[in-house]
């Protein structure tokens, strides 16, 4: 990577493309507005059935499409900052307006839904023994290995979607132990205590943004974009004042991560693989056996070869296109039970650009129909839904190692023009900042340094 980027520099030079950006007076816009919308056929959602083409069907983890390249633990990651930034509750009709969308998340990677309002607004997410730390739940075995739960089971966050399944909320619980372990780390210093808490929480967005920048985003995109947009700043995206997220990135090109769940996950040392559904299901308490050891997830210090996420590709692992009914609800209709329809409708309901379209309108060659695997494909039409030509793109352009020029471009443009917007990440007020925490190389700091300061890993 290059060395700004490893330094994490702070551009913002402006290009003439930035004049079309759209923002909106709520929380989302458009990247592309002046492009026309893809063609809605009912070929397109079809993709997305069960049984169809996105589909795959495999009940085990096929070995063609593992990559070894990011670790199974970011497709996680990615979720979690995902939820950071966007929630959006609002069920989409045929031609959604992007502005009238309500985005319930600040558009910041600002931990939101780890903190809540702070210890005044929220005070149920925090330890009511010492507010600068965050509640830790306890598990059957008296560890304090699970998120905190009401008496019901239902557990007490910010974002009640980190308790979706099994692994997410295993990683907002390490988040919540990294607070509480950087709380102790400033106390030994000789912090003081009126000082402790926002002390804390701007160490931990900052070395959370950290490794956004340094560590997720090459990994996800590719380091030569990432190294492009810092050096040479965006191209398509300004937030502006008052940053909006553009639907291009939320509702299509960011859901790139759908494609690297995997079927089946092995959690620890004492259990054998586990289905991403139903077996890691949330919603309900974390038996000890099932605690996660996160060096099958991250490359934790050498320990071992953590187990490989999906490769970048159009289709979604079966559990994906056939969702349990407590993620859902009860619905009759099939489409509504897959992720890969829900994303494809979504697309559609909001008007989006076809993938060609915005390849085109970057000066990027766009994919043939050959290259999008629908040449042969009866009615199919030949512009195809951005989010699937997303992932087609990584699948032809880096074997689904990483993200394609279209897809990476968003991704990565929206991501640090949300930290360029926000007055209180690191590269806004301290461009040249770089990690202070303890972690394998000074200077540095990666998910599995997080992991084991935290005492997590």
């Amino acid at each position: 990577m290059s060395e700004s980027a490893k330094l994490g520099a702070h551009s913002c030079v402006v290009h003439p493309e930035l004049k079309d950006y759209q923002p909106s007076s709520g929380k989302y816009g458009r990247m592309f507005p002046r492009l026309p919308p893809c063609e809605e056929e009912e070929a397109i959602v079809g993709l997305g059935r069960a049984a169809s083409r996105m589909d795959s069907t495999l009940p085990v983890f096929d070995a063609a499409l593992e990559n070894p390249r990011i670790p199974a633990g970011f497709a996680i990651f990615g979720q979690f900052v995902a939820h950071d930034i966007t929630a959006d509750r609002s069920l989409l009709a045929h031609h959604a307006v992007a502005g009238e969308l309500q985005n319930f998340r600040s558009p910041r990677l600002d931990l939101e839904c780890l903190y809540g309002d702070g210890p005044v607004g929220t005070p149920f997410l925090y330890d009511a023994n010492d507010a600068d730390k965050l509640l830790l739940g306890m598990n059957a075995a008296g560890e304090s290995d699970d998120l905190p739960r009401n008496h019901q089971g239902v557990a007490l966050l910010g974002d009640p979607r980190n308790d979706v399944h099994l692994l997410i909320s295993q990683l907002h619980l390490a988040f919540l132990k990294f607070h509480n372990r950087v709380v102790y780390w400033l106390r030994e210093r000789g912090i003081a205590d009126d000082n402790v808490f926002e002390e804390a929480r701007r160490l931990v967005r900052w070395h959370y943004e950290w490794i956004v920048v340094n560590e997720f985003l090459p990994l996800s995109a590719g380091e030569e974009v990432v190294g492009d947009v810092l050096e040479n700043g965006r191209k398509f995206y300004e937030p502006g004042e008052e940053p909006a997220i553009p639907v291009e990135f939320s509702d299509a090109a960011y859901r790139f991560g759908h494609s690297q769940i995997t079927p089946v996950y092995r959690l620890n040392d004492g259990v054998g693989d586990a289905t991403i559904f139903p077996d890691c299901l949330g919603f309900r308490p974390v038996p000890p056996e099932r605690v996660l050891d996160w060096s099958w997830f991250f490359d934790v210090h050498g320990r071992r070869v953590p187990q490989p996420s999906r490769k970048l590709v159009a289709s979604l692992t079966h559990a994906l296109i056939d969702l349990p009914e407590q993620i859902v609800g009860h619905t009759e209709v099939p489409e509504h039970h897959s992720l890969a329809s829900r994303d494809l409708q979504r697309g559609t309901a909001l008007g989006l650009p076809s993938g060609q379209a915005v390849a085109r309108y970057m000066g990027v060659e766009p994919l043939t129909r050959e290259e999008c695997g629908l040449g042969k494909m009866p009615g199919a039409p030949n512009e195809m839904p951005l989010w699937y030509y997303v992932l087609k793109e990584a699948e032809v352009q880096a074997g689904g190692e990483h993200l394609g020029e279209v897809g990476g471009r968003i991704v990565v443009e929206v991501l640090l023009g949300l930290l360029d917007a926000d007055p209180g990440s690191y590269r806004s007020a301290e461009p040249g900042w770089r990690p202070t925490l303890p972690g394998a190389n000074p200077g540095e700091f990666t998910m599995a340094d997080l992991l084991v300061f935290a005492g997590a890993a």
